[in-house]
């Protein structure tokens, strides 16, 4: 399936239904088959996306929808993560709250388990996601530096 027959397919899921989470996750693979569009790829590279989208058969008609596509999209960013490294905005951010508060409770029970048990688990909590914030913010940065966000 080309880019530009996919990007048509979402249009048409989008106006044929009326359930907001549907629209969004059609909205969004739409989004991410519009910044490909502007992209520069060479004749291998688009071959290669254009294979991925059809081994996702998204023409199919499954009876849940949302989730397939849902599904799909994920499996698409994965496979554009992998290939092209491009990423979606905010992706590392995510990461780096993630894994911050991950780490933060940890260090709040070994460390700060000298004060109050709650309190040093939320302060742990509240120094992970704010470091992991700042990393994840400026990996974000570098990949916006270096093209690769979507």
């Amino acid at each position: 399936m080309r880019l530009e027959e996919a990007y048509k397919f979402f249009e048409s899921l989008t106006t044929e239904t009326d359930n907001k989470s549907e629209v969004k996750v059609y909205e969004k693979f739409m989004y991410v088959l519009s910044k490909l569009k502007s992209r520069e790829f060479s004749k291998d590279e688009i071959q290669s996306i254009e294979a991925e989208l059809d081994s996702l058969n998204l023409e199919s008609n499954p009876e849940n929808g949302k989730k397939y596509f849902k599904k799909a999209l994920s499996k698409f960013e994965k496979y554009l993560r992998d290939e092209f490294s491009l990423t979606s905005k905010g992706y590392y951010t995510g990461i780096g709250i993630g894994l911050g508060s991950s780490f933060g409770i940890l260090f709040g029970i070994v460390f700060l388990s000298s004060l109050e048990r709650s309190l040093g688990i939320s302060l742990g909590l509240i120094i992970g996601m704010l470091i992991g914030l700042a990393i994840g913010r400026s990996m974000d940065a570098k990949a916006i530096n270096q093209g690769r966000v979507l």
